[in-house]
């Protein structure tokens, strides 16, 4: 840690893996329920657990982006940051208010919770991933531009390179299409086309330069190739980022009531999705292959690279597989949507997350890397929770393909309900596979402990091991 101000990461961090533990202990509720309808009800209803899943989604990767700025930005910039004790303000802020609506979720009706958060006098809620009462939302904007404030003083007074202006454009555009979540028209039609303007421009846009930078800062740091390389390929993947992703947007607007030409636009700019994140994956292995130094934290490097392979999977092929318009009169809202979902999520912005927070937090605890005993562990869990999704994806994908055979393809269509009975064998593997997915998010925690453990008692490691640093310990 080359900056005391980079400490202030350290809370964003240890919350987003606490959040990120919620979700995922709320996500396996719900696909128990998918097959067991009255699991848990009427504690926990279907909705209730299907919004804390996504919500918790959403706060911890937003806590994970903040901790990556606050802690690759003073570095970049080579100065301290702007105003630490505005960031650990802002932290607290954000936590509180993200712990009270989840308890508001679980404890109290929906509707009462509209009425009881300022609903009638602003409506932003009953729309999907921005469920978060009025209140919250005018909250998270205030954090936001708390945020960005500290951020943006950082960089003016610092060094200005590729990695943080991206970064910094990318967390702009992130606040600026929040603000489409404030919008909620009465007309169906206008709804769900702003709507998308929050939800796909969020993480087929913005976020992927956030993404972008976080990858290139950590293979920097990790591979000791010349920054120009780094910049130049940074420059392609978000300039192709960009131009696929905010046309690309049209694939939402097929058969909401749009014009017919987005059907030409969606197909054409999302078929081209894909590119940057293939260019991601080359980037990546490029950049380790061609590496100068072999850094002590061997288990970021993987991390990083399963970042790329994942996100290409994820977001670029099982995007392909739904997005031309032709397809997706069949695929659109089956469960080959939950699918791509799950994967490019993971791929792309749970794994960069922990790419970062796993370079950092050694750092952050004053050490270059942790012992090879934790690293183990580190690696145990990103092969656990990436086959656990790949198995999920996979299984989703199958329910999907004869969700759509059976109810929607056929010329003798069966009802929903009847076809849901029909792939249950398909939820029951996808609940295995969570669970295998919570263990080897389980495993990672306790890295962290084995970590702390062996920096405190360095005889703990294992004899004749050779260790990544004497910094390790």
């Amino acid at each position: 840690m080359k900056y005391k101000s980079q400490a202030v990461a350290k809370p964003y961090f240890i919350a987003a893996i606490g959040l990120f533990l919620a979700q995922i202990i709320f996500g396996i509720v719900l696909g128990i329920q998918y097959v067991v309808g009255d699991f848990l009800f009427p504690e926990i209803p279907f909705n209730v657990a299907r919004m804390v899943h996504t919500n918790t989604l959403i706060v911890w990767l937003l806590m994970g982006f903040m901790g990556a700025a606050y802690y690759l930005i003073p570095e970049e910039s080579e100065r301290e940051l702007y105003a630490p004790w505005l960031a650990h303000l802002m932290f607290w802020i954000f936590l509180i208010a993200a712990a009270l609506t989840v308890i508001g979720y679980l404890a109290v009706p929906y509707a009462r919770l509209a009425e009881m958060t300022g609903n009638d006098i602003l409506p932003t809620m009953g729309r999907e991933f921005l469920e978060q009462p009025t209140i919250t939302k005018v909250g998270i904007v205030i954090v936001a531009l708390a945020f960005l404030f500290n951020i943006g003083m950082t960089v003016l007074k610092g060094r200005k390179t590729v990695v943080s202006l991206v970064m910094l454009i990318g967390l702009v555009g992130l606040a600026v299409f929040f603000l489409f979540s404030f919008y909620n028209p009465t007309n169906l039609v206008l709804d769900k086309f702003y709507w998308w303007w929050v939800v796909h421009l969020w993480v087929e846009g913005v976020w992927e330069l956030i993404m972008g930078a976080m990858l290139a800062f950590v293979l920097i740091k990790t591979t000791g190739v010349d920054r120009e390389v780094v910049e130049k390929w940074l420059y392609i993947i978000i300039a192709m980022a960009l131009i696929t992703g905010i046309i690309g947007t049209g694939h939402h607007f097929y058969w909401i009531g749009p014009p017919e030409y987005w059907q030409w636009w969606g197909s054409i700019f999302s078929a081209l999705e894909p590119l940057p994140f293939f260019m991601m994956t080359v980037f990546a292995f490029n950049m380790v292959n061609q590496r100068r130094r072999n850094h002590p934290n061997k288990a970021a490097v993987l991390w990083a690279l399963g970042t790329a392979v994942l996100a290409f999977l994820g977001a670029g092929v099982w995007g392909f597989l739904h997005t031309l318009a032709p397809v997706n009169y069949y695929t659109h809202g089956s469960q080959i949507t939950a699918a791509h979902g799950h994967l490019a999520f993971y791929g792309a912005y749970v794994l960069i997350n922990i790419t970062m927070i796993s370079y950092a937090m050694p750092l952050l605890n004053g050490r270059e890397a942790n012992s090879m005993r934790s690293q183990v562990l580190e690696m145990w869990a990103f092969w656990l929770m990436s086959i656990s999704m790949v198995f999920i994806t996979l299984f989703l994908t199958a329910a999907g393909i004869l969700q759509i055979f059976l109810q929607r393809y056929t010329e003798t269509p069966l009802p929903f309900m009847v076809v849901q009975e029909k792939v249950a064998l398909f939820y029951w593997l996808r609940v295995i596979s969570g669970l295998v997915f919570l263990g080897g998010l389980g495993t990672y925690i306790a890295s962290f402990f084995v970590a702390a453990h062996d920096a405190k008692h360095p005889q703990a490691v294992d004899a004749g091991k050779a260790q990544p640093s004497p910094a390790a310990v």
